[in-house]
């Protein structure tokens, strides 16, 4: 749903997509990648990213199939192999060269893991300087966790490189729990967008019915909006709150993964967070606002 949000928006260019290990392996995660490009007719190169954590030594999870199904998305039919090419470019190379080629343009929004941003920083930390800003889905600043009862999925699936990139030089939006944990969008909202769309639209709708019936564990009716919430803030911030402030993520321990921010103008002993860039972390939506767009934008573009 965010990939065809940000792939219908009239105000976005999409230049490229990168792969990450998380919701399935990332050889399923870049096939599904091709599968979307293909059947949405996005222009926009795919490459392939990390499989692994930043920290090799971490011990590797298993993927939440529970959550999104065996295939990664929603267990709906989908061939083996894709016939479209994949970027020659690891995700990370692809990264550091696209930033370089539009400096001050590119706007990175991670809504999976970040293994591939912090590579890209460890290997061309000068990129910093050159991007736009990096809008995040993870995290959560006031609100609990979603796997652990502190940690949110995506940063807790690779919490080393999610503070490398929390306190690199550049600027980094949080969109969180805080925020896409009220936003939910029902059965009969995801149908209209189904209805209305056309046959991208009702992909989206297919493969979000395992989503939904995950969720029924969780909500009354319908799911919450997570990747989504942060493509809408790419294009309409104003519908979002933000509290300033250094944001760390604890790496190891009971609380990995927890995401914390330092919010500015508090007092404190010297600390870990001391030093760090200030970063803006959402702490309040306009949902409904937020749902309307997300079903314009994606109607709209079919």
């Amino acid at each position: 749903m965010a990939l065809l949000y940000l792939h219908h928006h009239p105000d976005i260019e999409l230049v490229g997509i990168t792969t990450v290990f998380g919701n399935a392996r990332i050889e399923t995660t870049t096939r599904n990648a091709l599968f979307l490009k293909q059947a949405w007719n996005i222009e926009a190169p795919v490459a392939k990213g990390a499989g692994v954590t930043y920290d090799r030594t971490r011990t590797d999870r298993e993927p939440p199939t529970i959550v999104h199904g065996d295939n990664g998305l929603g267990n709906i039919e989908l061939p083996e192999s894709i016939d479209v090419p994949l970027d020659a470019r690891p995700a990370h190379q692809f990264l550091i060269e696209t930033i370089k080629a539009h400096p001050g343009e590119i706007e990175l929004v991670a809504v999976g893991r970040m293994t591939n941003l912090a590579l890209a920083l460890q290997e061309a930390p000068e990129i910093a300087g050159l991007v736009k800003q990096v809008v995040i889905m993870g995290g959560g600043i006031t609100a609990n966790g979603n796997v652990t009862p502190v940690a949110e999925a995506n940063i807790h699936g690779d919490p080393e490189a999610a503070d490398i990139v929390m306190t690199a030089p550049w600027k980094v939006v949080l969109i969180g729990l805080d925020v896409t944990a009220r936003t939910i969008m029902t059965r009969s909202q995801l149908a209209d967008i189904g209805k209305a769309g056309g046959s991208r639209a009702q992909l989206v709708v297919d493969v979000s019915q395992y989503y939904v019936d995950f969720y029924e564990t969780v909500v009354p009716d319908g799911m919450m909006v997570h990747d989504s919430c942060a493509a809408a803030y790419v294009t309409n911030p104003e519908f979002f709150t933000m509290q300033s402030g250094a944001i760390r993520v604890v790496c190891g321990g009971i609380a990995d993964g927890q995401t914390i921010q330092k919010a500015d103008g508090r007092g404190f002993p010297p600390n870990d967070w001391d030093g760090y860039p200030s970063q803006l972390a959402a702490i309040g939506i306009q949902s409904e606002a937020v749902l309307k767009l997300i079903h314009d934008v994606i109607v709209q573009g079919a």
